[in-house]
């Protein structure tokens, strides 16, 4: 839950991703009052208007006073370019995860199926087609949805209410004035020059807020005479009947020519940037050429002060970020300065090195920071990605960095839209010598992500022509990386002597050429998981306490949580249940602080025997109701495997025969209402104890901690809040 800080009036928490109010809200009560009337009677409002007249400020100010039963999810498309990617940044958002091969559309509309929620699509202008068509159908088919769509023209679908946005009230806008021209400095006193500011600008708000960034240096009249100047010059002094959208163009490009020139020109480059970006990725794309990289920061500074850019804290840290107006003026300057090109080109180096940077250090103690650090930066990884699909010399680049993102899709939920940019990457034609491990590397890890979304072809497929050409090659790391993702493939296809010997040679060769990183350790947790199929626990247990240690050696928690699920399962398979129930609980606490819904799913799954074999069965199928509820995002069942099944066949047949049918039936349905961060929450806050209180129960029977008798009488409460555009990150 995410708290809307604002001065003033408090609004109650709000379930959901909208972005905290870092400054005060001014005034707009009878438009918000209006938008509310305008939300409690049609599925579908959009607010239109100009740019800058604060549509998306209020749109969220009023969302959040809906407080709709599962939340209100915000869907930032102003920094999204590939109408593509419309419906993945619309799952992002809202915190699905999906792993299975279907488009992200019959995602949303199934796990979306029973919810109630407020979806609000802001800056879909530019993407209205697929924006349209995606809410007709999500409207038709989800009677839970609501839609607050927020942009510069309507979407033209039926049912739509139109909300258009005029700029405040004269009062108001003056008081916004003062407000933020206070927050800079002494407060302004000259209520005359502030009124006629005000109305000068018409009233809108980011003119305002523009205008106060200078208040600070220039007086009211001051700042009026060169707004003046700036009209005439414009207009021929027609200022009378300047329609607002060029009085708003006016007034940036004013407040640009009272830019010194170095932030005119960071201005210009920053409009490169996509979403939000940091002082690192400035100071590389930007700095050279008329701006010194140790004078960024203070430039930064400045365009800071004349609101030019806005900064906000997140998981990632301190980063940055340009309303898509402001950017879209800055880009104008950039192509009329002939610059474009190369600060593009400068922006995808950066997030080459970047996402290279942080594979490396996917291995350390850092991999919550690296997590954290790909969730921020993707809409710019994106853009670096679709500027290396379309330019004809970059091929080999694309390559490259869908293959080096392969932790990020594999480790942190992305499998569907990595396997989307590696797709189109591997069809590009490469023809240069010396970048064929690029493509070697982007079909190994496209046969990996195929594997967890259970698609056997296309991951056989993709294996095989990598293995044949590293060979070829004489590639000795992709043939290794070929050899253990195809032992894998057959692991979950039960062909067990077969995975067996595959993950062993691949071990083999990742020994010989020195290769240690998360890959190779989640290749000898595999083994392990061979050998403890085929009833060998006790190496089962050596290979993967070798790999905790070498883990926690290296602050690796990723691969350290597969192995705690070999390590619980051999523990439930012992009969040590507490330890099986400690090892089990911290693989499920990481796989889901990491949004990693497979290694999530198979905790519950084996939780929810351990539960069974605690003497609690009811809690133990309501887990496993919560358990079938989340494996359709995964994919096959416990990827069709009978030996995966067997814990799960186990754990049903104990539950049944101990709570009858029907009994058992109602848990399971139980669970399966749960979702996802209500199950895993009541997954780890179980804990049984001795019941001596109860009369005549049974040798092992067990309560839950919180003290009720019927576990599955209880719903708890998610004790892991919603977090932004696929939940929490390890740190």
């Amino acid at each position: 839950m995410r708290p809307d800080q604002t001065t003033g009036d408090q609004v109650d928490s709000v379930l959901g991703n909208l972005p905290l109010e870092l400054d005060a809200f001014v005034g707009r009560s009878a438009e918000l009052a209006g938008l509310a009337r305008a939300l409690g009677g049609a599925r579908l409002v959009t607010v239109t208007g100009p740019g800058g007249i604060g549509k998306s400020r209020l749109a969220a100010r009023a969302a959040a006073r809906s407080a709709p039963r599962d939340g209100v999810w915000r869907v930032d498309l102003a920094s999204l370019r590939d109408p593509e990617f419309v419906e993945y940044a619309v799952v992002e958002a809202l915190a699905l995860t999906d792993h299975t091969t279907r488009p992200p559309r019959e995602t949303l509309l199934t796990q979306l199926a029973d919810r109630q929620l407020l979806l609000v699509l802001d800056g879909f202008e530019h993407l209205v087609e697929v924006c349209a068509a995606l809410v007709t159908e999500l409207l038709r088919r989800l009677p839970g949805l609501r839609v607050l769509a927020v942009g510069r023209r309507p979407l033209g679908v039926a049912g739509e209410r139109l909300f258009a946005l005029a700029p405040p009230a004269e009062n108001e806008a003056v008081e916004l004035l003062r407000v933020r021209a206070a927050q800079l400095g002494p407060p302004p006193e000259d209520d005359a020059g502030l009124r006629e500011l005000c109305r000068r600008l018409e009233g809108i708000p980011l003119a305002i807020e523009l205008a106060a960034g200078r208040l600070g240096a220039l007086s009211a009249a001051r700042l009026l005479e060169r707004l003046d100047d700036r009209f005439r010059l414009l207009t021929g002094g027609g200022r009378d009947a300047l329609p607002r959208h060029q009085t708003l163009r006016t007034a940036i490009g004013w407040s640009h020519e009272l830019c010194a020139p170095a932030e005119r020109l960071l201005w210009s480059r920053l409009s490169v940037f996509a979403g939000t970006f940091d002082l690192e990725a400035v100071e590389y794309v930007c700095s050279g050429d008329g701006l010194r990289a140790d004078d960024v920061l203070d430039v930064l500074t400045q365009l800071l002060a004349q609101s030019v850019v806005s900064r906000e804290e997140t998981p990632a840290g301190t980063r940055y970020r340009m309303l898509d107006t402001i950017r879209a003026y800055g880009a104008e300057w950039l192509e009329a300065a002939g610059d474009a090109a190369r600060m593009r080109r400068r922006h995808r180096d950066w997030y080459l090195g970047l996402a290279t940077w942080c594979e490396l250090d996917w291995f350390s103690a850092r991999q919550g920071e690296v997590a954290a650090r790909v969730e921020a930066d993707l809409p710019n990884l994106r853009w670096a990605l679709e500027h290396c699909l379309t330019e004809p010399d970059d091929a080999h680049l694309a390559l490259y960095l869908s293959g080096s993102l392969w932790f990020y899709w594999a480790g942190c939920g992305r499998l569907s839209e990595g396997r989307r940019w590696l797709e189109r990457s591997v069809e590009l034609p490469v023809e240069d010598v010396g970048h064929e491990q690029s493509r070697l590397k982007a079909l190994w890890v496209l046969g990996y992500v195929a594997v967890l979304q259970g698609d056997r072809v296309t991951a056989l497929t993709a294996l095989q022509e990598c293995r044949e050409e590293s060979e070829r090659l004489a590639s000795a790391t992709a043939v290794a990386y070929a050899e253990h993702r195809t032992g894998c493939l057959a692991l979950v296809c039960d062909d067990m002597p077969r995975a067996e010997t595959l993950l062993r040679s691949a071990l083999e060769r990742y020994h010989e050429i020195g290769e240690l990183n998360s890959n190779v350790l989640m290749c000898q947790v595999e083994l392990a998981m061979t050998r403890a199929f085929q009833g060998d626990l006790a190496e089962a247990v050596r290979l993967c306490e070798d790999v905790r240690r070498v883990c926690e050696d290296h602050g690796e928690r990723w691969s350290r949580a597969y192995a705690l699920y070999v390590l619980g399962y051999a523990a439930w398979h012992e009969g040590d249940w507490a330890g099986a129930r400690t090892l089990l609980a911290d693989c499920l606490a990481t796989a889901h602080a990491f949004n990693d819904l497979l290694g999530a799913v198979l905790a519950v799954e084996l939780l929810a025997l351990v539960t069974a074999a605690e003497g609690e069965f009811a809690e133990a199928a309501v887990l496993q109701g919560a358990a079938s509820r989340m494996w359709p995002s995964v994919g096959l069942p416990l990827f069709g495997s009978a030996h995966y099944n067997r814990p799960h066949e186990r754990c049903e047949a104990l539950s049944r025969a101990r709570l009858g049918d029907e009994r058992y039936e109602e848990c399971v349905r139980l669970g399966a209402r749960l979702d996802r961060r209500t199950a895993v929450a009541r997954a780890l806050e179980w804990s049984p104890v001795r019941s001596p209180e109860l009369p005549g129960a049974p040798r092992g029977t067990v309560r839950h901690a919180r003290g009720s008798a019927d576990p599955a009488s209880v719903t708890h409460k998610p004790a892991v809040s919603p977090t932004r555009k696929g939940g929490e990150t390890a740190g």
